[in-house]
């Protein structure tokens, strides 16, 4: 005679329908999903109203040519030297540390020019930037 408790199966916890609706999410976002590619707008830089203004001494202009050339302060830096950017932009900052940085990026710059001086900036310190715009030509009233 056995004396015990009878032997119950052990619980199980059903996968099926979990990888159903997983199944179903992926699916969801594989049609959802574009994979179309980025393209390029057709854009031109703002323009201001303001006239024409000149450097100040407390501010670092840096010029991004159309090709990705750099210039701080009038002085030519190798486009593939970042750590240059960055040193011209330290030693621009050591006359002044609460410089404006004033970005002059041509129209037809990449973006990638203009992030990696933004880039250098902040790893010089500095954090008062700002973008030059072209001034507006009066042609027409304005509304």
């Amino acid at each position: 005679m056995r004396f015990g408790r009878p032997s119950s199966p052990e619980p199980e916890i059903n996968l099926i329908p979990f990888i159903d609706v997983l199944l179903v999410v992926i699916i969801f976002l594989m049609l959802t999903t574009t994979y179309g590619r980025l393209t390029q707008l057709d854009m031109r830089l703002p323009k201001a109203d303001s006239g024409p203004q000149e450097s100040k001494p407390n501010e670092i202009r840096v010029t991004v040519s159309s090709d990705g050339r750099y210039m701080v302060q009038k002085t030519a830096i190798n486009p593939s030297d970042v750590i240059a950017l960055t040193q011209a932009l330290g030693l621009a900052a050591q006359n002044s540390p609460q410089a404006l940085v004033v970005i002059s990026a041509d129209a037809q710059a990449s973006h990638q020019s203009v992030i990696q001086v933004l880039e250098a900036a902040q790893q010089s310190g500095l954090q008062h930037i700002t973008f030059a715009a072209q001034s507006r030509t009066r042609t027409s009233p304005l509304p």
